[in-house]
């Protein structure tokens, strides 16, 4: 979702409506390797700074320790939880405790973004990541701040999606309760309100019945709560 230094311009006019008045945002930047994060976290400053202005600041949970890390999160009054290894990131929030908080804190109103990994952990729990298993969690259960599971980086060409498809068309044969919303690259699905409006690029919705592709600009009926 970013052209460099900056969020991709499909995605802009969500990501300022999402963000609208914060300026103070927690990166969670776990699913990144560590030496990975300085430059993630400098390439987020210069994004946010361009989306929201010089007076935002954007600092990664990376910078301190265990109790400044809770603290950030007490404070920010937006998250942004950047992409990566799935299994990294949730092990990593689940070990810390930063996980109940995130959730606590977005459940009363601070704004939650977040891109491949970090959308992966939005959601009820982990089911359709098209990440390797690099690290051990207690449970795939997840944030579950979104009310559906995602797989995020869906194809669209015909190969490739036919092959995800299936995969997802799997996971639903012995998942059939489930639902997967399927993000292809810089798409934006917002939760706000309680309604899900897809809001930028394309998406898909799978459920063990079929599965259609969805329209920016839609309320998405199927995950209405």
């Amino acid at each position: 979702m970013m052209n460099g230094d900056r969020f991709a311009d499909s995605v802009l006019a969500s990501m300022r409506a999402h963000y609208a008045g914060r300026t103070a945002i927690a990166l969670v930047l776990h699913a990144s390797h560590p030496t990975e994060r300085d430059a993630m976290e400098l390439r987020l400053q210069k994004a946010f700074a361009h989306l929201l202005g010089a007076a935002v600041k954007a600092e990664s949970l990376h910078r301190r320790d265990a109790a400044g890390a809770k603290e950030l999160l007490r404070k920010a009054d937006a998250f942004f939880v950047g992409g990566g290894e799935t299994f990294v990131l949730l092990g990593e929030l689940q070990r810390t405790g930063q996980l109940e908080l995130i959730r606590a804190r977005v459940l009363v109103g601070v704004p939650y973004g977040g891109s491949s990994a970090g959308a992966n952990v939005a959601g009820l729990r982990i089911g359709t990541t098209n990440d390797f298993p690099t690290a051990e969690v207690v449970s795939r259960g997840a944030l579950a701040i979104f009310p559906t599971v995602i797989n995020p980086h869906h194809p669209a060409a015909k190969a490739e999606f036919a092959a995800r498809g299936g995969k997802i068309g799997t996971y639903l044969k012995f998942n059939p309760e489930e639902t997967v919303l399927g993000l292809g690259n810089a798409a934006i699905a917002r939760l706000h309100g309680g309604r899900v409006m897809f809001a930028a690029g394309r998406g898909w919705i799978y459920r063990a019945s079929g599965s259609r592709e969805l329209v920016a600009g839609e309320w998405v009926a199927e995950l209405a709560r």
